[in-house]
Order: C-alpha cells, then sequence, then structure tokens
C-alpha cells in the first residue's frame, strides 16, 4: 500500500508552498491535505475552542483530497486525523513555509505547532520552512532536499515524539551546500510591538520587532542557514529542562 501523507500548513491551503511541498508528496504515495482557509502565521499550537470549525471540500480525485479549515493549524491536524483520512497516516507533513520558523521562532510558529500535534499524536511529522516570505518564492532549489528528508523519514522513521524542523536558506549565489543535523540556536525578539494612534486617537498596537541571535556557532542551525545548508533540528513538545532535573535537588521545608 502506498504511504499516505497529511500535509498543512499555517500560510492558508492555497500558499505557493504548501502546493509545492503537495507535488513532491504525491510523487511518492497517496495526500490528504487539510489546511486553514486563510493565512494563520504564529497561531503556534492554538486550537479553537470558543466556536464550531467547518470544513470546506477543495477538491476530491484519486490519491489527493485538499479540504480548507476555517481553524487553526493545530486544528486542521486533529479534524483531519478524526474525520478526513481513510487510514492511519505514514507521515505528516507541513508546510513549506513561506520564511523562517529555526531558532526561537519553532515556539510561534503555526507551521511546527502542527508537527508537534502530530508528533504528540503518535504520527511521524516534519515542518518545512523556506527562508523567503514572498509569496511567489521560488521553492525550485529546495525540493530535492524536501523529497530526500522525506524520502529519509519513510525509510528509517523517527524515535517516539521526536519530529524535524526543517529550515532551507535561500543562498546569494542560489547553490544550497547540503544538510546538517543541528540544534536550535538562543535568539529572542526584541521591541515586538510598535504603538500607533488610530484616526480616533485611540491607541493600538502592531506587531513589528527585530530578531537577534548571537548563538551562531557551528552546530546551530543559524550557523547552517547562514553557510547555505539546510538545517534539521530535532524537535519535542518535552518542555522538561533535564540538566536542571538532574543536576539539582528542591529541598523540602522543614516542619
Amino acid at each position: 500500500m502506498k504511504p499516505l501523507f497529511i500535509i498543512t500548513n499555517d500560510d492558508g491551503y492555497n500558499a505557493k508552498g504548501i502546493h509545492a511541498l503537495t507535488d513532491v508528496a504525491r510523487q511518492l504515495g497517496d495526500v490528504v491535505v487539510m489546511a486553514p482557509a486563510g493565512n494563520a502565521s504564529g497561531q503556534s499550537h492554538s486550537f479553537t475552542a470558543t466556536r464550531p470549525l467547518r470544513v470546506n471540500t477543495i477538491s476530491e480525485e484519486e490519491g489527493l483530497s485538499i479540504y480548507a479549515c476555517d481553524g487553526t493549524p493545530v486544528d486542521c491536524i486533529k479534524v483531519c486525523d478524526q474525520f478526513y483520512c481513510p487510514r492511519r497516516p505514514s507521515l505528516v507533513l507541513s508546510g513549506i513555509n513561506h520564511g523562517s520558523n529555526s531558532s526561537i521562532n519553532v515556539l510561534y510558529s503555526g507551521t511546527m505547532g502542527a508537527v508537534l500535534e502530530a508528533s504528540v499524536a503518535g504520527f511521524p511529522a516534519i515542518g518545512f520552512s523556506l527562508l523567503d516570505h514572498n509569496p511567489d518564492a521560488d521553492f525550485g532549489p529546495a525540493l530535492p532536499f524536501v523529497r530526500n528528508i522525506i524520502e529519509m523519514v519513510l525509510q528509517k522513521g523517527l524515535p517516539q515524539r521526536v519530529s524535524l524542523n526543517v529550515n532551507i536558506p535561500v543562498p546569494t549565489d542560489g547553490v544550497i551546500k547540503g544538510m546538517k543535523l543541528c540544534r536550535q540556536s538562543v535568539a529572542k525578539w526584541l521591541n515586538s510591538y510598535e504603538r500607533l494612534i488610530d484616526p480616533h486617537g485611540r491607541p493600538y498596537y502592531w506587531i513589528a520587532g527585530q530578531f537577534e541571535c548571537d548563538d551562531n556557532d557551528e552546530g546551530t542551525d543559524q550557523w547552517a542557514l547562514e553557510n547555505g545548508y539546510v538545517s534539521i533540528v530535532p524537535t519535542t513538545a518535552d518542555f522538561t529542562a533535564y540538566s536542571f532535573l538532574e543536576s539539582r535537588e528542591i529541598a523540602n521545608p522543614t516542619t
């Protein structure tokens, strides 16, 4: 039986990146696309709890079904798994995102929120992102690497509840040098909001900010991307700080 892929993203079902990812996956198996009806970037691991969800059928044909959900990327995974998947998926794919999800961006990413949700549900999952926010970005140079990583995971699998966060550079010379298995760089966003005044004199706030990362040593995702390599970061939803857990004791209160 052919592999079955669930594909989602956070840019919306009609984004160029998800079309590129779907084209690659269709060469390898059957595909069910369940993606947000519109842009759902920055949704992280949020899901819809205050209203009903609706799903529209975009198209259905042999080996490919496409649906648009008016919820978050995590909603897409949950609803697709329960109601729209004809059998257990071999692999869940998210992306290809327009823009980076490296370093601390994984925490905010709807693309990676869907990946982590799939991983928690017990499915191997990969998130793909291209470092180009242009809606008409050129995904061509990235696709051989995307296919290679998908085939690798199909053949070798992933550890339980470990997913992959894959970011793909856009080198100025157009040449991607290869792939690197990396750790996540430590970084943060500064001055995340601008305070503005509307025509009625009332303040409002608009997301802005500057990405700051001094942790770009060799072995980090930022180093890999800055040097023309695809970064692959093994990622988990387990937030436990094991180094603290293993090296510290919490004293019990005395009575």
